[in-house]
């Protein structure tokens, strides 16, 4: 076999891997757009719900989840179990290494194995891990961990809760971010600029329950939307790292095109060469 033969084997084997990466990417594409397409839900459900939290003065209620003083804080952080996104998680326990900092009362209640293999691997104690998310569901996973949260909070042993996790900007930059989930108190000012509106509501319960109801509902929806925006950074970051792959493998591809006209020549010459010995060997 020559060398151009080989040569040309490996051109196959760079062809159909260039191939299996863009199937990949179109694939991660999609998902994404399709994934940003249902995100506006979310945007709608806050204003409904802000509109509601608006009917009830609140501003005036003392309720752990709402007013808290206590030092002791969870950090949770989400990673994503998706392919081709180490570097993603990576800057996710960074960011969540330099709230520790920030916060030396805290400790890490970690999602996802890949946050919780990063985490281990750095020294740091977890106080609770959910490796499963995937076998069970987001919204299941989410309504364990308010309900964790919600009872560390209500027993005194926590006061504050931030969360880190990966946040698609757009389709091109996502980065970790954090943000405080509990207590939380930014509810109580958007509800305090428009209760002058409404005077006329008959309050049938106790505002002291309306409120950990209300901020019990509230945590449940945004963990939850933040799982689905994990799961839509997660496809952002797949999509341009098999971008990148696939731009390399294309130049790959055009080195090993190259390397097999050369040998192709090579092996031309080689037998031009031969054929030409062989009848100066005859004709002496």
């Amino acid at each position: 076999m020559g060398k151009a033969s080989k040569v040309k084997v490996e051109v196959g084997e760079v062809r159909e891997l260039v191939d299996l990466i863009q199937v990949l990417k179109d694939v991660a594409d999609m998902k994404y757009h399709a994934m940003a397409s249902q995100r506006v839900k979310f945007n709608r459900f806050n204003e409904s719900f802000t509109e509601f939290f608006s009917l009830v003065s609140f501003s005036q209620v003392q309720h752990p989840l709402v007013n808290n003083n206590n030092p002791n804080t969870i950090i949770l952080v989400i990673s994503t179990e998706r392919g081709f996104v180490g570097d993603l998680n990576s800057r996710v326990v960074g960011r969540a290494m330099e709230e520790k900092e920030k916060n030396p009362q805290s400790e890490f209640v970690v999602v996802g194995k890949k946050g919780v293999m990063k985490l281990d691997g750095l020294g740091q104690k977890l106080l609770k891990t959910y490796e499963d998310v995937e076998d069970r569901g987001f919204y299941e996973v989410a309504v364990d961990i308010k309900t964790y949260l919600v009872k560390e909070v209500m027993e005194g042993r926590v006061g504050r809760v931030i969360i880190v996790y990966p946040w698609p900007k757009d389709f091109t930059t996502t980065k970790p971010r954090a943000v405080k989930l509990l207590p939380c108190e930014d509810l109580m000012p958007k509800q305090s600029q428009t209760i002058e509106k409404f005077r006329q509501v008959i309050e049938e319960s106790d505002p002291v329950d309306m409120t950990g109801y209300l901020a019990d509902l509230w945590l449940s929806s945004k963990i939850y939307e933040i799982f689905f925006d994990t799961n839509l950074a997660a496809a952002a970051a797949q999509t341009q790292q098999l971008d990148n792959s696939l731009g390399k493998m294309r130049k790959e591809r055009d080195v090993v095109k190259l390397k097999y006209r050369k040998a192709k020549r090579n092996d031309i010459d080689k037998s031009l060469r031969e054929v030409f010995s062989a009848r100066m060997m005859v004709a002496k």
